[in-house]
């Protein structure tokens, strides 16, 4: 760290001088505005960047009748995550009809971008959303609401082998995604922008442990939908009571143990995650016995049983993860705040 003193001139204004280095990087010359942010711990920013709406970056992807339309979907959920607030795209002839279904599926799965210009051979992207309006907290909260939801469906959906809820289970991953790249994009924009992390109320460290989260519950979403293709999977199959009510077991098991992380997490409670920690081996042994119970008399339908048990296995450690992020948020919070 550089080290300036405060100088005083004219009697009552106060100034400190700025690094050469600094201003011949970003080429700032005499009477040049720059901004300056005050943080609530007495933190000052000095920004060249002042104009609010500079983040007004343009992503352009010149395609032709040959372009792959998930190609260009996935290019487009790329830009998305990476901060573009606008996107063109541009077709040599006449967009072919997959390509622009492309693009408006793009904008119908994620939050914030909407088709703001639209001819023949082109399609424009704008992203609407104010971050402010989304912050982590409430998107990490949705998320979890949502997760528990398709959880305790898909467990319902296995015990009552109904296999329409088990479809629907399926259906909501969409907007787990949707979210994770929401969260994905803040914290981009954040690395980027220090002014986006003031409106958002939030620090970078909070922002990638955010992301972290938002991650395993995109994971822990996965393996509810792995879940719920297993129980479609074993149709009518008759399921041994003991088994059944074994996974049922470890399935409660699990779900409190994400619970618990998530609590802790609002709460800010390090000796709680620590806790739940603990419980992982609890429910690892009860997993490793019903797969035994599998094995030994549910051969003909064990992958499936299996595979349910597998996940289940897998959430529970997520959640686990989950809590051991909580103590690095936590902790390192202490630090940066």
């Amino acid at each position: 760290m550089e080290i300036r003193k405060v100088q005083v001139t004219g009697g009552s204004s106060y100034i400190i001088s700025l690094p050469k280095t600094w201003i011949d990087s970003l080429n700032i010359k005499k009477n040049d505005p720059l901004g300056i942010i005050t943080k609530q711990d007495g933190t000052l920013i000095i920004t060249p960047s002042i104009i609010e709406d500079e983040g007004q970056k343009l992503k352009l992807f010149m395609i032709d009748a040959t372009y792959e339309p998930d190609l260009l979907f996935r290019s487009l959920i790329g830009a998305y995550i990476a901060g573009y607030k606008m996107i063109k795209v541009v077709s040599q002839d006449d967009m072919p009809a997959s390509l622009r279904r492309a693009v408006k599926g793009f904008c119908q799965i994620t939050i914030g971008p909407e088709v703001i210009e639209e001819t023949a051979s082109t399609i424009i992207t704008k992203d609407l959303l104010n971050p402010s309006e989304m912050p982590f907290e409430r998107t990490i909260q949705r998320m979890f609401i949502i997760v528990k939801s398709m959880y305790m469906d898909v467990i319902s959906a296995f015990v009552d082998r109904n296999l329409s809820l088990a479809e629907d289970v399926i259906k909501n991953d969409n907007e787990i995604d949707r979210l994770h790249w929401l969260v994905m994009r803040q914290a981009n924009l954040i690395s980027q922008d220090i002014k986006v992390a003031e409106k958002m109320k939030t620090t970078l460290w909070s922002a990638s442990h955010y992301t972290k989260i938002g991650k395993l519950f995109e994971r822990i979403a996965d393996h509810t939908c792995r879940m719920a293709k297993n129980v479609i999977d074993l149709g009518d199959e008759k399921i041994n009571q003991g088994i059944l009510l074994g996974i049922v077991d470890a399935s409660d098991h699990a779900i409190d143990i994400l619970t618990a992380s998530v609590d802790a997490f609002s709460d800010k409670k390090i000796e709680a995650s620590n806790d739940v920690i603990e419980r992982e081996k609890d429910l690892i042994e009860e997993c490793e016995k019903v797969t035994d119970q599998i094995l030994e008399k549910q051969s003909r339908i064990a992958l499936p049983l299996n595979s349910i048990v597998e996940s289940i296995r897998r959430i529970g450690e997520y959640s686990t993860d989950l809590s051991e992020y909580v103590i690095d948020y936590i902790i390192g919070e202490e630090i940066v705040s």
